[in-house]
């Protein structure tokens, strides 16, 4: 029999079986022997189609979703993908991936920020883009499981030019001067003598620090581009790590105690930098529009001014790719000044000395 009724439930089962494919035998979920007849009807068609015309079953958006996540697990960037998630399931929720279209998706996006405690203002392309990334994703791996064939095309808004914003040296140790907290200082000191990223420099424990060989190690689960790698350390972090570690080995012998704590909380890792603390330090120093991040865009900065190759730079800071440095490039135009000289024929030839040859004027 097809469909039966549960006898203690009243819940209807069904008992399918399509040539080719497994038997299937599930609960309907319903007392409704209507429902529960159409239900059946609609997977035998569906598993029919299967086989005869060669479709893939019907997938359902939310479960490409949470394989998503689960693969992103680990990953810097896992929270800003999962509320980029949340934010997709609410809009289509019991949705079949193949039912999804692009015109629905870039509807669905969303136009403004939605912040608590702040007023809402619109979204940048920059931001549009990072959730039109998570969901792309989601339907590329998809394709890649065989779910669907293809993935719907999705565009890609105008993001505003690449923000380089850094100080002078001059600049940088006043503003040091200025921050009242002791870790805050500590921690700009060796953010702006590493380049190291907020994460990476709040989740640096002592058994990622090797004093003697000058070198810090930021793990996979804390870089953003999912890599390990060395960061070299120089005098100024390195003068800064040792005296931290002590502090840090006098309370735990761990390898795993944070380098950087709050004083009144040793056991928890701060998540962003006191930001009332830096931003009073930069008003004090009269300095605007200048951010936690933009002292990685000045170690940078430096570094190019100082001759440092851009292939070079990239490793040093994490990069993945070479154009994600090529916008301090302009800051050393010196950098290609040495080769201007590998072509030239005037200055060392004759024949600059040689006067033109004065030709009779012809006769009318």
């Amino acid at each position: 029999m097809p469909i039966r009724r549960d006898k203690v439930s009243g819940i209807w089962q069904m008992d399918l079986k399509v040539p080719g494919l497994p038997r299937l035998r599930q609960s309907t979920g319903t007392t409704d022997k209507a429902q529960a007849q159409e239900l059946y009807d609609k997977l035998k068609a569906e598993r029919w189609r299967q086989v005869k015309l060669d479709e893939k079953p019907d997938r359902l958006f939310e479960a490409a979703a949470k394989r998503f996540l689960q693969l992103s697990e680990g990953q810097s960037d896992y929270a800003t993908k999962a509320r980029h998630v949340e934010y997709w399931l609410s809009k289509f929720p019991d949705r079949t991936l193949r039912s999804l279209t692009s015109d629905e998706i870039i509807d669905a996006l969303p136009t403004h920020s939605a912040h608590k405690m702040k007023k809402a203002t619109p979204l940048t392309g920059t931001t549009k883009n990072r959730y039109i990334a998570t969901i792309k994703r989601i339907f590329t791996l998809s394709v890649e499981w065989d779910w669907i064939d293809k993935a719907p095309k999705l565009p890609t808004y105008e993001e505003p030019d690449v923000r380089v914003r850094w100080e002078p040296q001059e600049v940088i140790e006043d503003l040091i001067h200025r921050l009242r907290l002791h870790w805050m200082r500590d921690a700009t000191v060796v953010a702006v003598a590493t380049g190291l990223r907020e994460t990476e420099l709040f989740s640096l424990t002592t058994g990622q620090v090797n004093l003697s060989q000058c070198t810090a190690w930021v793990t996979h689960e804390g870089a953003k581009s999912g890599y390990a790698r060395p960061v070299p350390l120089n005098d100024d972090a390195c003068e800064v790590l040792e005296r931290r570690i002590r502090k840090a080995r006098e309370r735990s012998a761990s390898s795993k105690a944070l380098v950087f704590t709050r004083r009144d909380d040793l056991e928890t890792q701060i998540r962003q930098n006191d930001r009332r603390d830096f931003a009073r330090a930069c008003r004090a120093v009269g300095v605007a529009d200048f951010h936690w991040h933009d002292l990685r865009h000045t170690w940078a900065s430096w570094h190019v001014q100082r001759g440092t190759p851009l292939m070079v730079l990239k490793e040093l800071g994490g990069w993945e790719t070479i154009e994600m440095v090529q916008k301090y490039a302009h800051l050393a135009p010196s950098h290609v000044a040495a080769h201007a000289s590998a072509v030239k024929f005037w200055s060392k030839s004759g024949s600059k000395e040689k006067a033109p040859v004065a030709r009779p004027a012809l006769s009318a």
